[in-house]
Formats: structure tokens, sequence, C-alpha cells
């Protein structure tokens, strides 16, 4: 078994001036594993990933990518790696499959049937032959998938690649990574999307300010995600509130507009709103608020005093 790590980042800190873009972050990614890089816009996933391909060089630190470094192997570290910083860009006076012959050939060329293989992989056979200045923005997010593909790579890397796009360019591009994974390939995604994240990813490393927030599986995040919460409209708020006051499982209260937040475990929710109807009390609306990870984001990315957590333990304490 190859217990080499397609990506071992370890201690990688980048600065600009005063600002620390990235501070003393490690990221280990094992192959065959899809990971993702969570973080709102700022926190610094760009920067590590601009790091990993060497366009910009680390102040301190080490990346090993398959077990090479740039200092020991120059180019040759990104030997079996692809993918694209922000968003790929294409000749759009040619067609797509004109693209990527060209992309072929500045990369020495393709076995044959090859591109007609990615083509379809990315479900672009049929678009192949139009202009690529006609294409959407989700269709030049596949096609740069396409690209990277073309390379036979072991290791995909993708910056943001559903951010621009449409519900349904969303759905197919988490679609194809599915796809990607599925082949056996191992892939690298930075998200702002915690939903993003969770649907796709085995493990997660969170970033917040150029630090690390979190390391581990999204497995462990559902397990240390707090109760859900819903906004509550009902014909009669005060006697709500009142049925809501011995039930210690759940909280309600207002919220700055008015309305009822509900939070607790979902069958307790449930219970509490059966009492409100055996208690004659209309039910207008019951909404969900944020999702229980997308809470769980916000609270280790909002916090400017949070802490670099990895093991679950130590998130339970913190949240407590």
């Amino acid at each position: 078994m190859n217990d080499i790590l397609a990506v071992d980042a370890q201690g990688v800190t980048k600065t600009y001036g005063s600002l620390r873009a990235v501070d003393d972050i490690s990221v280990r990614v094992a192959a065959g594993e899809v990971y993702g890089v969570l973080g709102p816009n700022g926190a610094g996933k760009t920067t590590f990933l601009r790091m990993l391909f060497g366009l910009i060089r680390p102040d301190a630190g080490t990346i090993r990518v398959f077990g090479k470094t740039w200092e020991d192997s120059g180019v040759r570290v990104l030997d079996g790696v692809a993918g694209f910083i922000e968003s790929p860009r294409f000749y759009p006076y040619l067609t797509g499959r004109q693209n990527l012959e060209g992309l072929a050939l500045l990369d020495g060329g393709t076995p044959t049937g090859l591109l007609e293989e990615v083509l379809d992989v990315v479900e672009m056979s049929e678009r192949a032959d139009q202009k690529v200045g006609g294409y959407s923005y989700g269709m030049r997010q596949r096609l740069g998938v396409a690209a990277s593909l073309l390379r036979e790579p072991r290791l995909l890397v993708l910056d943001e690649p559903a951010n621009g796009l449409d519900p349904a360019g969303i759905r197919d591009m988490r679609a194809l990574v599915k796809r990607l994974a599925g082949r056996g390939l191992t892939v690298l995604l930075s998200s702002h999307d915690m939903e993003e994240v969770e649907e796709i990813c085995d493990n997660v490393t969170i970033m917040t300010r150029g630090t690390v927030a979190f390391h581990g599986t999204i497995a462990q995040l559902r397990t240390m995600a707090p109760d859900p919460g819903h906004v509550l409209a009902t014909t009669d708020d005060v006697r709500a509130l009142k049925l809501a006051e011995n039930r210690f499982a759940i909280t309600v209260a207002r919220d700055p507009g008015a309305a009822l937040i509900v939070t607790g475990p979902p069958t307790e929710v449930s219970s509490y709103v059966g009492s409100l109807v055996s208690a004659d009390i209309g039910l207008l609306a019951l909404t969900p608020t944020r999702t229980p990870l997308e809470a769980l984001f916000f609270m280790l990315t909002d916090d400017p005093t949070h802490q670099s957590l990895d093991r679950p333990a130590q998130l339970q304490d913190t949240l407590r």
C-alpha cells in the first residue's frame, strides 16, 4: 500500500507586508480522497492553492506533493497534478475542442481518444465544436476540468469550482466531482459553501483569517454541530412562548424581527409543534434557519478569538 500523501503541507506561512494571508497552516490530503479547504472570502484558501502550484512561494513551511517539494524537484513537483486557480481561461474565438487540442500540444500531446473521453466525462461532447465565447460560465468551468483531465492527473485541484454558478450549474459541478472521485482521483477543492463541502468531501480544513479553525472529517462535524434552528410563526406567539417554558430540551425566543426562533433536537421541536396544535395555536410557518453545519461554520469563522481545533473534544469544549 502506498502511504505517500497526495498533499503534505506543514507550517506554511505567507505574508504580504503586515498581512499574514496564510499563518502557519498544515494540510494533509491522502491519496484517493476528496478534501475540502473551506472558509469565507479572504480566509487564505486561494493563497494556499497558489503556493501548492508554485505560483507564489511560502515564507515559511514546506509543501510536499506526492512526496516531492519545489526545492528538491522544481516544476516536476506538478507531475500528476492538474487543476485551476480561480476561473479557467480560454480563447473565446476557438471552439472548446480547439482549446483543448492547443493545451494538449503545449503539454506534449495526449493519447489517442483521451480528448473525446474527457469531453464525455464532463458532459461537453455535444458542445465541444461550438466557440467558447458562447459558453455559459458553468460550461467554461466544466471545460476547465476537461483541460485538467487531459494531463491524466492523480491529483485534481479546484479553486471554488461552483462559485458563480446557477443552481443547475452547482448541481452539475457537484455531480462531476463525485464522478471523478468515484474513478479513484484525489480531489482537493476550496469552497466557501458548507453545503458543497458536506455533500462531496471526506475531510475538511476550515480556515479563517489565514489560520486553521478546524481539521477533521465531515462525520465529526456532524456530531459536533449545534441543534438546528427554525423560524416559527403562530397566531398567538405569547401563548407559544408560555408553552415552551417547561420544555428544557428546546429554546424558544424572539429574534430582532419579532419572529420566534425555536432551537433544539428535531424530535423535541416536533413534539413542541404538536403541543401548539393541541392548544389550538395556529401554525403559520416553520422555516429552517441555517443548517447545523452552516451554524457551526459561522461560529468557527466569525469568532476572532477562535482556537485551532483538530480533535472533537476540543471543539465540543469550545462550543459549550
